[in-house]
């Protein structure tokens, strides 16, 4: 098989799973536990903080593990809009729907996107009202890899706290992003993007599922959705997966470590997969920004082929691919990406997803499209 669908899981890592492996049997003690063999564990657990916080350019103190990126986005949104419940969210029109949903139960304004799928930031200027209290736009997008202009929305941020404290407004203005896509080919430093809380899903980046993190700056007033044992700051109650944390931070460690020499690589074949893909199939059109993308997708529209029956038919030749996000391919309903994008629903459901990794050849992409041109020619 060739699988061409990463940005929805990615396969263990070896080197993650060998350094998992103690903490299952032999170091499975409750790292909240006082006698010795227990402290094994919770020492572990905070190496494993520091090793996020170094990547991310913060204090351990700032880092709070979690479940995956889902639950990171609910506790971001909820966890802020609890303690400002007359304030609202900004949300960009193009979030996974784990940032979408949450925001929805509170007073919202979804801002828009250009055509390749970047956040208009005169349109988010006007949706920022006296009583928005937290922002939240997504470091790139899951479907289509635009990768979007954090450091710009930061500096209007700032901008408007400064103005909030000559009128008097103490209402404070926090930005989230939403990171789970970007951790194997882009820096995480929180304060170059200029972001307060920051999401990381362990799944997408060669670690193990329902693992992730979400960084927390200690200016942030945030409270918890998940209560019980006071553990993670007293932010995320429950028993601490020690392994799953130690999972995580060596899967971030190894694709930080690689990521300039991987999207180097990966961009090569996104490059040679654009051409091809021009000279074979002229009526494929690409959808996203073409400079401003993550270096692993390949998102396009092929018009009038029902994208379903593509899916099917690629997967018979071997190619696992995909038409949008994995979380709501059972969802009938056309992307809500590629509609704010001002994509028709016609369109939406004649695209594909295609998104590479670390096992990704230039063999894999000239049989995905010599397969593609193939089924086309065919209809």
């Amino acid at each position: 098989m060739i699988y061409l669908d990463h940005a929805a899981a990615t396969p263990m890592d070896g080197d993650v799973l060998a350094a998992m492996q103690p903490y299952f049997s032999d170091v499975f003690y409750n790292p909240s536990a006082t006698y010795l063999p227990a402290k094994q564990a919770r020492e572990a657990l905070e190496a494993a903080r520091g090793r996020v916080a170094h990547w991310l350019g913060v204090r351990p103190s700032e880092v709070l593990f979690t479940a995956g990126g889902t639950e990171g986005n609910n506790l971001a949104i909820a966890g802020v809009m609890a303690n400002f419940p007359n304030c609202s969210v900004t949300v960009s029109a193009i979030e996974h729907d784990s940032v979408l949903e949450p925001a929805d139960t509170f007073n919202c304004t979804v801002t828009l996107t250009t055509e390749q799928g970047r956040v208009d930031l005169d349109d988010l200027r006007s949706k920022i009202a006296d009583q928005t209290v937290l922002v939240s736009v997504m470091y790139a997008n899951n479907e289509v890899g635009t990768i979007q202009p954090l450091r710009q929305i930061a500096s209007l941020l700032e901008e408007i706290r400064i103005e909030r404290r000559r009128q008097g407004n103490q209402i404070p203005l926090y930005f989230h992003t939403d990171a789970c896509q970007v951790a194997n080919y882009l820096n995480l430093h929180v304060a170059r993007l200029g972001v307060d809380l920051m999401t990381l899903n362990g799944g997408k980046i060669y670690g193990p599922k329902q693992t992730g993190v979400l960084y927390v700056s200690s200016h942030v007033q945030l409270s918890p959705i998940i209560r019980g044992g006071g553990q993670e700051r007293g932010l995320r109650s429950g028993t601490e997966n020690v392994a799953g944390a130690v999972g995580f931070a060596a899967a971030l460690d190894k694709a930080q470590s690689m990521r300039h020499d991987e999207s180097r690589r990966l961009s090569e074949l996104q490059n040679r997969a654009f051409h091809l893909l021009s000279q074979i199939i002229p009526a494929a059109n690409i959808n996203g920004s073409l400079k401003q993308r993550l270096p692993n997708n390949i998102h396009l529209t092929l018009p009038r082929y029902d994208n379903e029956r593509l899916l099917l038919q690629l997967e018979s030749q071997g190619i696992l691919a995909a038409a949008g996000s994995a979380c709501s391919a059972s969802n009938e309903e056309p992307s809500h990406v590629l509609r704010a994008m001002g994509i028709s629903d016609q369109d939406a459901q004649s695209s594909l997803r295609i998104t590479m990794g670390r096992t990704t050849t230039a063999q894999d992409i000239e049989k995905f499209v010599t397969v593609l041109t193939e089924i086309t020619r065919s209809k």
